[in-house]
Formats: C-alpha cells, structure tokens, sequence
C-alpha cells in the first residue's frame, strides 16, 4: 500500500483534496442548524401546514386509513395518535430540532422540522 501512495502524482492528489472538500462543504450546508425558530411542516393527503415550532396547535390530518392527530406544543412536535397498524409514528416521541421528521407512511402523514430560513433546492441545474 505504501507503494501505492509514493506513485501518486500532483494532480491526483489535487483531485482528492477537492472532492474530500466538495464532501465536507456538501455536508455542512444539508447538516448546518439555520438560523431562527424552526417551523413545523405537515404533510398530508395533498395538503401542507406550516407553523412555527411555538405554535401550540393540535392538528388532524386526514389519509387514506383516517386521521393522523399531531400535536405542536412547547416547542416540541409528535404524532398523539394514528390508525396505521405499526404505531412506529407514535412510538417515534417527539421532535424538536430542524432536519428531524416522523412519517406514517401507511397513513401517508408527514411531519418535519424545518430551519425558518432554510431554502428548498431546486431539482434543475443549468
């Protein structure tokens, strides 16, 4: 293996150091805390909720196995109850930092937390 590290060339390691970077700027910008209270995200049948983490809001969102109760309040974020079979989305707790999430995926029932500045990326790159 030592070998193999003396025959490396100027540009190959250039080539690394750039892509160990591109690696670390990449994970810093999705992983980074923004700034600000974070909001609440809930997704479900076709509709989309928005709140700011302090809210103190009980929501029921509708699927297509029936409604998902979520509940906002002191600053933290779970799933009270829902009709899926597994229960992992109530077993989930709470959450209460931006980039955690609870899905019922048979219900079809998202929640996130999202940083308030946090902009969506666009999926088309010129």
């Amino acid at each position: 293996m030592r070998e193999n590290l003396r025959n490396l060339k100027a540009p190959d390691l250039v080539i690394a150091v750039l892509g160990l970077a591109l690696v670390l700027f990449s994970a810093l910008r999705v992983y980074a805390p923004g700034s600000g209270v974070p909001r609440v995200v809930v997704e479900g049948e076709g509709r989309r909720w928005e709140f700011p983490l302090d809210a103190g809001e009980t929501l029921t969102v509708g699927g297509p196995l029936g409604d998902t109760v979520v509940e906002l309040r002191g600053s933290r974020v779970r799933v009270l109850s829902s009709p899926c079979a597994g229960q992992t989305c109530v077993a989930a707790g709470a959450i209460h930092r931006h980039g955690q999430w609870i899905a019922c995926l048979p219900n079809r029932v998202m929640v996130r937390l999202e940083a308030s500045d946090q902009q969506e990326l666009d999926a088309v790159s010129w």
